[in-house]
């Protein structure tokens, strides 16, 4: 049976099912957030907490994260690591009741890294 989990980190899982191969940055805030397995392997890779997330289930959710203002740095150490990196941005207004749009705004691959600001 699968668990249930808050309508963010449905979000997130859905974007994961179509980003397998890709590390998955979410932004969230000032930082952008990665869960579960994605969290496990970057955490070591960078060397960076690892931490857990109320995500609506049982358990918390594993999770890492880097500041939104910093993370160019991060994802080209990820991909010299080898890493396919997927960034999701929030496409509407943060502070609101409803459910923030989220959307993935690029796929970086070793061949080319997009500088985000």
């Amino acid at each position: 049976m699968k668990e249930k989990y808050s309508p963010m980190m449905m979000q997130y899982l859905k974007i994961k099912e179509e980003n397998k191969d890709s590390i998955v940055m979410f932004r969230l805030g000032d930082f952008y957030e990665m869960f579960f397995d994605d969290a496990i392997l970057v955490s070591k890779a960078l060397d960076l907490a690892l931490t857990g997330k109320n995500a609506g289930a049982k358990e918390r959710v594993p999770m890492c994260g880097v500041p939104y203002h910093s993370v160019s740095g991060y994802i080209q150490r990820l991909i010299d690591l080898g890493h396919k990196v997927a960034i999701v941005e929030q496409l509407s207004e943060p502070g609101k009741k409803a459910l923030l749009k989220e959307g993935l705004s690029k796929l970086l691959l070793q061949e080319q890294l997009w500088m985000i600001h």
